[in-house]
């Protein structure tokens, strides 16, 4: 079971704490084990929207391996942080639990002195006051959300939201992920500094149900070769609908989504030295070895060799 406290504070901001909270929810419901606890100093706040909490659980001790999420509070209250646990941000920093901010929670962090040296961001509204105000935090701007060693800041408000993805898709797989963000309805979006995204969560942000089920047992056999007919009765479509409705839902056609879905399968594989090349060909689907062979080399412009050992593993998009 994996920890994850929410700290909330007064003049909290209701989506910065429901949106992660919502993910969590969500990814609980697909086996993700999470324990959501929330707690702080009072155990009844006013949230910058007028909703009370209440019931809320005193702080508790943290170790190794829990997560700290602290949403951001109402920007008419940095300049009174008094009520910031201070003493105790630092102790769970300490225990090497990993610390979470949404939006203005950055300045919650930078008061308790966790950001000194470290790159970081929050809202673009804020973002040059924080600056000015801490001014040991090295802040990035135009970033939806920064991770700088076991501390994670985020920009405003629904960038709550792409934390909450990332840390599932860290903990569970890109899968799992876009199956959160299917069932939230939301975009997956990934900070722009990362590498662009792979392809269980590209061509994903359509409403096609049936295409999404026709993608997601693709992704989960990649060794099978089905027809275009069984792939057909798995959305519900005839074969011409099929094919027509996955190029209006992603943009390409069935045949490369399935094609480029097995390279990066057979990237990842590669990484494994104890599995043989035909070994990583018989997983992904492949006739043999010398038609992973041939992809790598038109798609990649590299030999499977080559990028086992590591000297390239970027896939070409």
């Amino acid at each position: 079971m994996k920890q994850l406290l929410f700290l909330v504070l007064p003049d909290v901001h209701v989506l910065d704490l429901s949106g992660p909270v919502q993910v969590f929810y969500e990814a609980n419901g697909l086996g993700g084990g999470y324990r959501l606890r929330y707690c702080g100093p009072q155990s009844r706040v006013r949230t910058a929207q007028g909703l009370w909490l209440s019931d809320l659980e005193p702080l508790p001790e943290t170790e190794a391996g829990d997560t700290i999420l602290v949403p951001g509070i109402d920007s008419k209250t940095l300049d009174r942080l008094e009520q910031v646990p201070v003493e105790w941000l630092r102790r769970v920093a300490a225990a090497g639990s990993r610390i979470c901010s949404i939006c203005s929670g950055a300045f919650i962090l930078a008061h308790a002195g966790l950001l000194d040296g470290r790159e970081c961001t929050t809202h673009w509204k804020i973002a040059d006051r924080l600056a000015a105000r801490f001014p040991a935090a090295r802040v990035l701007k135009d970033r939806l959300f920064v991770k700088d060693g076991p501390l994670v800041t985020s920009a405003g408000v629904a960038s709550g939201i792409d934390i909450a993805l990332a840390i599932v898709e860290e903990e569970h797989g890109p899968l799992a992920a876009g199956r959160v963000a299917r069932e939230m309805v939301v975009y997956l979006r990934r900070d722009g500094s990362q590498a662009q995204a792979s392809i269980f969560l590209s061509f994903r942000t359509h409403l096609n149900p049936g295409v999404h089920r026709v993608q997601d047992h693709l992704i989960a056999h990649p060794e099978e070769k089905p027809t275009i007919d069984r792939l057909a009765r798995l959305a519900g479509m005839s074969r011409r609908n099929l094919t027509r409705a996955f190029r209006q839902a992603t943009g390409i056609t069935l045949k490369a989504f399935s094609s480029r879905l097995k390279l990066e399968i057979a990237g990842n594989l590669l990484h494994d030295s104890s599995l043989t090349i035909e070994a990583v060909a018989a997983r992904c689907g492949f006739e043999d070895a010398r038609q992973l062979r041939r992809l790598c080399k038109a798609k990649l412009g590299l030999t499977p060799s080559v990028w086992k050992s590591g000297k390239e593993r970027r896939l070409a998009r």
